[in-house]
């Protein structure tokens, strides 16, 4: 795997006790460090050398005190859900770190592009014409041709009323209209299993989709399975509670 070198007032009369847990910096760069050892051994096993792991650090939720410690380490890959959040947190910090390659994760909403379109770099969840058609109008803008931007479809592998993501059976022909018709940068496919499900069926399934869409990169694997999805194609995986910690 490559490296690149508040609590608000209370009203009166009412008191509030928050408890949490905050996982110490120096734990967050130890598991950093052990997955990334991790990974290397398994890229070795399982990668050709021409493919790398690209590990997301999924940062959503966590705050900069969090992130800081894999960022001045030279990690340049990070996920994020919510353009909101992305822009409250990663505008300063891109700043300082530009090098910093942003994969937003979760669903786009159409009003929403422009937005997400200024902050990150890699949308990993394309699924609609729709939102396809309003990134090919933002990035026609002469001010907006300079950044390469990269760009994967969702899948939804499982077929799930609930999720994101194209279905499988018109993956081939929506990247094919988005390649040829629309003209982005389709760079690969993204899913994420039924939860309940045994998820290698659906890595193998993304798997042979890519192939058959001659498309290079995967992004399947969370915290729980990176291991399964990594030997069945994937080369990013998105981790965020091995890395910072449980959730709160």
């Amino acid at each position: 795997m490559e490296v690149d070198d508040s609590l608000k007032g209370s009203k009166k009369n009412h008191s509030f006790i928050i408890i949490f847990t905050v996982i110490p910096m120096s734990k967050v760069l130890s598991n950093y460090n052990k997955l990334v050892n991790e990974l290397n051994e398994i890229e070795k096993k399982f990668l050709s050398s021409k493919k790398k792991i690209n590990l997301i650090a999924v940062s959503k939720t966590f705050s900069d005190s969090h992130i800081l410690p894999i960022l001045k380490s030279g990690h340049k890959f990070f996920g994020e859900n919510k353009v909101q959040e992305a822009i409250k947190k990663w505008k300063p910090l891109k700043q300082k770190y530009p090098n910093v390659e942003l994969h937003l994760i979760g669903p786009l909403q159409s009003n929403k592009v422009n937005q997400a379109l200024d902050i990150f770099d890699c949308i990993q969840t394309l699924d609609r014409e729709k939102i396809v058609k309003k990134i090919k109008d933002y990035t026609l803008k002469e001010t907006k041709l300079r950044k390469n931007y990269k760009f994967m479809i969702q899948v939804n592998i499982g077929n799930e009323l609930q999720k994101s993501g194209i279905p499988r059976e018109i993956t081939e022909s929506f990247v094919d209209w988005c390649r040829n018709d629309i003209g982005l940068n389709i760079n690969g496919l993204m899913c994420i299993p039924p939860i309940y499900e045994d998820p290698i069926e659906y890595f193998k399934l993304l798997s042979e989709l890519a192939k058959k869409c001659n498309l290079q990169n995967l992004s399947m694997g969370m915290s729980s399975d990176f291991r399964q999805a990594i030997e069945n194609g994937s080369n990013y995986i998105r981790v965020g509670s091995g890395i910072f910690g449980p959730r709160k």
